[in-house]
């Protein structure tokens, strides 16, 4: 079975999150807002779109950014993402967990389109 999700919009870069983990008083309160915020915009694009999955089996996930243009590091673009969007897989109960035996690896592809970025997840069961 295959379920594939599609996110407006492009999300905060690694280096931005590292940013709000180190600026200022609080820092740490800084970046974990950060994160709940973007995990809860998750939230709902999961719940809209895999309205009441509950996947049992392992999964491979796969990303495709669109990215409006080149500027930002592949690696900045995904690396937060990932961590954001697995973690709301869990908190909406769409997976059990985001460790080794439900989550077997991921892939990312990476495009330009200027008119419509996103990113869209295709999440197989294997």
């Amino acid at each position: 079975m295959e379920y594939r999700i599609i996110i407006d919009g492009k999300f905060p870069s690694l280096n931005q999150f590292i940013d709000a983990n180190r600026s200022g008083k609080g820092r740490w309160n800084k970046g974990n807002s950060m994160k709940q915020s973007d995990q809860k915009v998750l939230a709902g694009y999961i719940l809209t779109q895999l309205r009441k999955v509950h996947i049992t089996k392992p999964v491979r996930l796969k990303y495709y950014y669109y990215e409006p243009n080149s500027k930002r590091d592949k690696d900045n673009i995904s690396g937060y993402f990932h961590k954001i969007f697995q973690d709301a897989l869990v908190h909406c109960g769409v997976l059990k967990n985001d460790d080794w035996k439900c989550i077997v690896g991921f892939s990312d592809d990476f495009y330009i389109d200027k008119k419509y970025p996103r990113i869209e997840v295709l999440i197989q069961e294997v």
